[in-house]
């Protein structure tokens, strides 16, 4: 990618979470999944709030490289920055002292989980325990990554998804390992939380999308960016009436920085846009609208390498959040679709899928 951000997206980060972070100058946090879509995010805005700082953030940054979540953007080791090549499903150890850790290694696409479901489970669970562990020794701080999935595919009469809805999810289906292995790290985190007195807090993101989404991610729009820019016809999966609302980058990180930081110990939190629900049918009609070029596309059946049994709607109740740090997303769809797809115009690659 030529450009994985926005230095706009940037800027409205940092302006929106200076407070949250000068509460953290100095202090030295691990990222695992560090070089994924929202662990660089992590990474770009705690080195370029250090910049304007006398005490900057020390970052330890682990990440193992794997094509689904790597984003091949390499920033050389500093001072303030180590980077290590590592799986951290396995046990690792960390040197020096560590205030905070932000666990977010995961394999979060649907292509790439129903390809390596060993790995996903590993990640969720062995990779949350090292992170427990290492919080635990150090008296550090844990955020963990859990996902809207571990709700399944919730009654109607739960829309929108609260914190308290326990889901409906299958223990066999073909996104059980991703579904499944999500809600035993939070099962983790309660455990360390309540037994051991590891700080832990715990996000459920809700389709998060914007600059830095690798093309090849196979989710819903980084794929239909890579038709539109190849001028083919978008494949929309199934009866495409499931709904999702969608976040994009600005709103979600400012999210993740004020669960980090002004959240609650032993809390969890849905961070999302509750607002705008739409069908994959309205959000073809949407772009098809926005983006002003002839836009096909076609009702296919589910892939044999994409998982079928996805919820039938996710929309995130995020009541919890406005209350204990005041969190009110901002970016509406189009507005934010129209960033993602300019970027895309410019980084994406034409035949590559």
């Amino acid at each position: 990618m030529k450009n994985f951000y926005l230095d706009a997206d940037i800027d409205n980060i940092l302006k929106n979470t200076r407070n949250s972070l000068d509460k953290i100058s100095g202090k030295h946090i691990l990222i695992t999944g560090g070089n994924g879509f929202l662990g660089s995010y992590f990474v770009e805005i705690f080195r370029r709030y250090s910049l304007s700082i006398k005490n900057p953030i020390r970052l330890t940054v682990i990440d193992n490289l794997s094509i689904e979540n790597s984003n091949n953007r390499k920033i050389p080791n500093s001072k303030n920055y180590n980077f290590k090549q590592l799986d951290a499903s396995k046990p690792y150890k960390i040197q020096s002292k560590i205030d905070y850790i932000i666990h977010a290694a995961g394999i979060a696409s649907p292509f790439y989980y129903r390809k390596k479901p060993l790995e996903t489970l590993d990640i969720a669970i062995n990779g949350t325990r090292h992170a427990l562990e290492l919080a635990k020794s150090n008296s550090a701080k844990l955020l963990f990554f859990s996902s809207s999935e571990i709700y399944g595919d919730p009654d109607p009469s739960e829309v929108p998804i609260n914190e308290n809805y326990r889901g409906n999810v299958s223990t066999t289906g073909p996104r059980a390992c991703y579904d499944e292995s999500k809600r035993l790290g939070e099962t983790l985190c309660y455990i360390y939380n309540n037994y051991f007195k590891v700080n832990t807090k715990i996000i459920r993101p809700f389709n998060i999308y914007g600059p830095g989404m690798n093309q090849n991610d196979y989710r819903i729009l980084p794929n239909f960016a890579s038709k539109l820019i190849n001028n083919e016809e978008l494949n929309i999966y199934g009866t495409g009436k499931q709904t999702r609302t969608y976040c994009y980058i600005t709103d979600a990180m400012i999210g993740f920085i004020k669960t980090m930081i002004n959240g609650f110990n032993g809390e969890v939190y849905n961070i999302g846009n509750p607002n705008q629900e739409v069908s994959v049918i309205d959000l073809y009609k949407i772009i098809k609208k926005l983006r002003k070029q002839k836009v096909k596309a076609k009702k296919v059946n589910y892939p044999s390498s994409y998982p079928t049994d996805e919820p039938q709607r996710r929309c995130p109740d995020i009541s919890k959040a406005k209350k204990h740090f005041k969190y009110y997303p901002k970016v509406d769809l189009e507005n934010g679709l129209n960033f993602f797809f300019e970027w895309a115009e410019k980084n994406y690659k034409k035949n590559k899928h």
